[in-house]
């Protein structure tokens, strides 16, 4: 069983009330997201869960404003505490609404996401992560049209995905003129083949990036990983 709280070193993630816990690779997306953003940015965190991925993007950006959007009511109130014992109350907004019918007049510098994505597999009797896990609520399309709508222009999106499903993300963006900028493929471990995809999307085609990194190596670790979330886990 997950604990009902996952501390970093300058925040603490409740989370007994989310169906979605912390993870790792959750994690490694909130530490790939941008650091340094533009002074008084604007982001929007879809499907924000616990909170983790918008209070990991604002412990890095201090300055910018971010909108949270989350369409199941307990993991809204969670993310809101979570929110509300952190040092940036004042930095991030928690929406309790389906980002379909989220009405925003801001466009947005910043789009991040870690949605539901295991739109084949057999669904649980636990209707919460169903949603969660699922495309129950909010299918690919549905979430790129809701990008392209609210992404500013030059404005960037991330997203992680499951590397199986990385070609089908893509064109599905490119259908609605979001095209990748970035790639990061990720492994559980040196000897394993990749499991997720972290992807940047831009309203431009350009020159693609790829890069890849593993978790750990020889059961530990890796360097790269270090390096990425030596800022927010304790015991790096």
């Amino acid at each position: 069983m997950a604990n009902d709280y996952f501390k970093f070193k300058k925040f603490t993630v409740f989370q007994s009330d989310c169906a979605m816990k912390v993870c790792t690779d959750a994690c490694l997306f909130g530490a790939i997201l941008p650091k340094e953003f533009e002074s008084n940015c604007k982001a929007l965190d879809i499907g924000s869960g616990t909170g983790l991925l918008s209070l990991m993007f604002t412990q890095n950006n201090p300055t910018c404003k971010i909108d949270a959007v989350e369409i199941d009511e307990s993991a809204t109130i969670q993310c809101k505490q979570n929110v509300e014992l952190s040092s940036w109350q004042e930095n991030i907004n928690v929406h309790h609404s389906d980002i379909k019918a989220f009405q925003s007049n801001t466009k947005y510098d910043c789009i991040f996401s870690n949605p539901p994505f295991y739109s084949s597999d057999l669904k649980g009797n636990d209707d919460k992560k169903n949603v969660a896990k699922h495309h129950v609520t909010l299918k690919f399309s549905e979430l790129l049209n809701s990008v392209k709508q609210l992404l500013k222009i030059n404005g960037i999106f991330y997203v992680l995905i499951p590397f199986s499903l990385e070609e089908e993300f893509i064109k599905k963006a490119t259908d609605v003129e979001l095209f990748p900028l970035n790639i990061t493929r990720v492994k559980q471990t040196n000897l394993h083949n990749y499991f997720r995809s972290i992807i940047c999307f831009t309203d431009k085609p350009q020159q693609i990036s790829e890069a890849e990194i593993s978790i750990k190596v020889n059961n530990e670790y890796s360097a790269e990983f270090k390096a990425l979330l030596q800022d927010f886990y304790l015991y790096l």
